[in-house]
């Protein structure tokens, strides 16, 4: 398993599926060609970006050079990494008929093409990187869904308001989920941030009602 600290960019959640069995890191869907319209996304993506940079795998046909060329123009090239799987033609196991080009895509690559992908794209291993290493001695803690709750951010009837108005003050989509949010806050902060956060933005202050 990779530890990657770079957000990796795929185009769907099959896609994303298939990832996780290679990554230890987060991943975000563009929802194909919605990426174009969706601009809380694509301020989350900036933001990602600028905190800890983006790996982009898209497929190999058309479609996926269209979108990867849409992050390309809309994030500063000095925080966005490329990886490519070969052009190989198949058909996933979940689909009735091939592509419109005929070529497998991300999830339908092996584990081993997408880990030399992101190797050669120069994805940041944290065990390389001597990062984990430095944390090790005094790792930050994670955020945790239960720390969620505690703060008022899942599990109650005011949750979805209250997860709104921090995300407001975060600058993120409102849109959200309560599982998206904890991937996002902790390739953003440690625990001791949020909780400042979380009184600082209203967010929490103890228990839903």
């Amino acid at each position: 398993m990779l530890r990657v600290r770079e957000v990796i960019v795929v185009e769907g959640k099959y896609d994303k599926i298939r990832l996780e069995s290679v990554v230890d890191g987060l991943i975000i869907e563009t929802n194909g060609f919605g990426i174009f319209k969706d601009a809380e996304q694509m301020a989350l993506l900036r933001r990602l970006a600028a905190e800890r940079g983006l790996l982009v795998l898209t497929d190999s046909d058309a479609a996926g050079f269209v979108i990867r060329g849409h992050l390309a123009g809309a994030i500063p090239p000095e925080q966005v990494k490329h990886a490519y799987i070969p052009e190989i033609r198949g058909k996933e196991r979940r689909k009735d008929t091939p592509s419109r080009e005929g070529l497998l895509g991300v999830e339908g690559m092996d584990g081993e093409t997408l880990r030399r992908a992101l190797l050669r794209a120069g994805a940041t291993l944290l065990e390389d990187s001597g990062e984990a290493a430095g944390k090790s001695a005094g790792r930050k803690e994670p955020i945790t869904r239960l720390d969620l709750y505690e703060a008022g951010l899942s599990g109650g009837p005011e949750s979805a308001a209250r997860r709104e108005r921090l995300l407001a003050g975060l600058g993120l989509p409102r849109r959200l989920s309560a599982g998206r949010l904890l991937a996002v806050l902790n390739s953003l902060m440690d625990r001791a941030a949020f909780r400042e956060l979380t009184e600082k933005h209203g967010g929490g202050g103890g228990k839903p009602e």
